[in-house]
């Protein structure tokens, strides 16, 4: 699976001229042939809580920007932004979103953990579960930013999927956590980790300096990206976690939280 990690630096509160950004990014990933392409956490607006300027429709225009960029160019795209809530009154959603070569939307997560520290979980609800999705005949997992600190989360899913991708607004004072972090969700569930992280500055003054990377299941970074790599690309094979995990199985003496809580 060729990827394309986008480190998109995106404008405050601006969908138009973020996915304009995003835009030529992704047609530069589409030209190196690339498999899927990933965009950062809520990429249109930055993580910003104006959920009156970032809170989508379900078919609003960024789902129809990324839909259209799917088609177009034939490539997975995998991006985070915001949904408005489905009743009147309720909170919007940190969501991820997995279009298909299609243009299908073919998987939707909601964050699970909201970052409270900065009260996001004022206004954003929380998600209720992981999911699953199969990308490239890869069976695969999706998280977002914050959940990254859970490793419960990541542990349910683990047995089933090859690949985790982390979309993220991660910012540079604590870049150390995300990358420390990053590998130990790879080494523990002797998966693949995708991470993808936001370069720039942002609306609040927080300085983002990507360091996206995948990681392999033995815990190698195959790729990190700079501050100034706006496109990290880099090739691996899902398969190699099937193969890892037949040689150590590690992962059959998981026991359940359950366990511990009964």
């Amino acid at each position: 699976m060729k990827a394309a990690l986008l480190q998109l630096n995106s404008v405050w509160e601006a969908p138009a001229e973020s996915h304009s950004r995003a835009a030529e990014l992704l047609s530069f990933a589409a030209a190196q042939g690339c498999d899927v392409a990933v965009l950062p956490e809520m990429f249109p607006t930055g993580t910003s809580s104006n959920t009156a300027i970032t809170a989508e429709l379900a078919q609003g225009p960024t789902d129809t920007f990324l839909a259209a960029a799917a088609k177009k160019h034939a490539m997975n795209i995998i991006a985070g932004f915001a949904l408005q809530g489905q009743a009147a009154g309720s909170k919007a959603a940190n969501i991820a979103a997995v279009y298909s070569r299609q243009g299908d939307r073919a998987a939707l997560y909601t964050k699970i953990h909201p970052f409270s520290p900065a009260l996001e979980n004022r206004a954003y609800e929380a998600g209720s579960a992981p999911v699953v999705f199969t990308l490239e005949g890869a069976a695969c997992g999706i998280f977002i930013c914050y959940d990254l600190r859970f490793p419960e989360v990541f542990r349910s899913i683990a047995k089933k999927v090859q690949a985790i991708f982390v979309i993220a607004n991660w910012p540079r004072v604590r870049i150390e956590h995300w990358e420390a972090l990053l590998r130990a969700r790879a080494i523990e569930n002797q998966c693949f980790v995708i991470g993808v992280n936001r370069t720039g500055v942002d609306g609040n003054g927080l300085y983002y300096s990507g360091c996206s990377q995948i990681i392999d299941p033995w815990g190698r970074v195959l790729c990190h990206g700079s501050e100034g790599e706006p496109v990290v690309i880099e090739e691996f094979d899902p398969q190699e976690a099937v193969r890892y995990r037949a040689k150590y199985k590690f992962l059959n003496d998981m026991k359940s939280l359950k366990t511990f809580l009964d």
